[in-house]
């Protein structure tokens, strides 16, 4: 089949030419948006006066017969389908002859490819968050289970308070709580349908563009025909979302990877969700916590290197755009992918909690609360941080231990040497939004509801 563009060129492009600009290979995954959207387009032109209902009807039933060999695998593309819209195109044209040829009438694939990758973003962000909740539901669920089991808390890698072990996975479940707010919303500035904006300037024809996007279950229509052909905030914005969202679970991978070794030892991994060493017979590995911190890097290249494509362009389309789809179909399946694997990893892991409450039961893990004590008492607390820290400083010393000096000390005594018993201090700790039993009871039922409300948010908009 010929070009789209045939008629203006003696002849067709050259090998290098077509090599470098058919898309097809990567974008032959949107066909299904590719026949949803000729179908609302064919049944405006009817509505339009432009198809007679034979026509219209021939178009239709084509259409249906493209889905269903593409869906089957039984689809033969051409030599001269230079991407999906093309193939789609051509197989209709053989299928319902002289009326085929009139299914691009109003339209150009400026408006058709923007369309398409509006409904296949604003599907896969929906199923994107669906497996950000289950995830987030795993989390929730190991939190619960471990009651008032706790664990050293740090800052700069270095131990400083307990925690309770439900505060630190909701910790994460919270961040991908986030996550899931900018997938909704980032779904939400897709949920515009571009199509009836032509090459750039919309057209002279009758069509329905409102029509239309009501009928592909878009919120509206583009506003303005320039910007709709050539606006890819949308995938940039997608693309970010998914960078953090991988920053999220890297960060999980981290926190995985530091707690399944021998120096940590505070969790081991299931053997279906860890690989072996080939020369070392002893070694367990957390690979799919390595994979989920090594993909973070490569989400946020897709993101820096799309919106350096994007920088540059004037109104309105260039081919340039083209670069949208491997970066966007490439971040989906990745991010997917993470969120599987690392599901399965956190929901199979088991918690070595004797090792944890062995490691937070450190009495300098309770300085804060000492301090905390003296300023109950009326020390101001810049000064209050100065005696415990002394009294530190001299323990490390060799001068004594933590206990016997902090009791030793008039100024706390033995009352204040209770607190460095062990729990005492992940106890203690009463704030809202704190590490503590109470304030951590109250955080898991905030944070079901809000999973529940989320889960409602996605099935709705989704």
């Amino acid at each position: 089949m010929p070009t789209l563009w045939y008629g203006r060129f003696d002849g067709g492009p050259a090998e290098a030419l077509q090599a470098l600009n058919d898309s097809l290979p990567f974008d032959r995954r949107m066909f299904r948006e590719d026949v949803s959207a000729s179908r609302a387009h064919v049944r405006g032109l009817g509505r339009a006066g432009l198809l007679t209902d034979a026509e219209q009807a021939a178009i239709l039933s084509a259409l249906d017969r493209v889905a269903d060999e593409m869906a089957a695998g039984t689809f033969e593309f051409a030599l001269g389908d230079e991407d999906v819209h093309t193939a789609v195109e051509r197989r209709v044209t053989e299928l319902a002859g002289t009326a085929g040829a009139k299914l691009h009438t109003g339209r150009s694939r400026n408006d058709q490819v923007v369309t398409d990758l509006r409904l296949w973003t604003r599907r896969e962000l929906a199923a994107l968050g669906q497996g950000v909740l289950a995830v987030q539901t795993t989390l929730a669920e190991r939190a619960a289970a471990s009651g008032e089991r706790y664990l050293p808390g740090y800052t700069h890698l270095q131990q400083a308070q307990p925690v309770l072990l439900a505060h630190h996975l909701l910790a994460h479940g919270w961040s991908l709580a986030r996550d899931v707010d900018r997938i909704v919303d980032a779904r939400r500035r897709a949920d515009v349908s571009p199509l009836g904006a032509g090459a750039l300037a919309g057209s002279s024809l009758p069509l329905d563009p409102d029509g239309v996007a009501a009928e592909l279950g878009f919120a509206g229509r583009f506003e303005n025909s320039l910007d709709a052909v050539s606006d890819r905030d949308f995938v940039a914005e997608t693309l970010f979302v998914i960078a953090l969202l991988g920053v999220h679970l890297s960060r999980i991978g981290e926190e995985l990877v530091l707690w399944t070794s021998d120096e940590f030892g505070f969790v081991s991994l299931d053997d279906r969700f860890s690989t072996g060493s080939s020369m070392m017979p002893q070694k367990k590995n957390p690979d799919i916590a390595e994979l989920a911190r090594g993909k973070a890097g490569r989400l946020i290249g897709h993101l820096a290197g799309f919106m350096a494509t994007l920088k540059g362009l004037p109104l309105a389309y260039n081919k340039d755009l083209q670069e949208d789809k491997e970066p966007l179909f490439d971040a989906v399946d990745t991010a997917r992918l993470t969120l599987l694997a690392l599901d399965g990893m956190l929901t199979s892991l088991e918690f070595h909690h004797d090792r944890m409450e062995a490691v937070a039961d450190s009495p300098y893990a309770a300085a804060t609360d000492l301090a905390e004590l003296l300023v109950t008492r009326g020390t101001p607390f810049r000064d209050a941080h100065a005696v415990v820290g002394a009294l530190v400083r001299r323990a490390l010393a060799g001068e004594g231990s933590f206990a016997d000096l902090v009791a030793a000390d008039p100024r706390l005594g033995p009352e204040a040497a209770a607190l460095l018993a062990p729990g005492v201090s992940v106890a203690n700790r009463s704030t809202p939004g704190g590490a503590g039993v109470d304030p951590v009871s109250v955080q898991l039922e905030r944070f079901a509801a809000r999973l529940a409300t989320d889960r409602e948010r996605l099935e709705r908009d989704g």
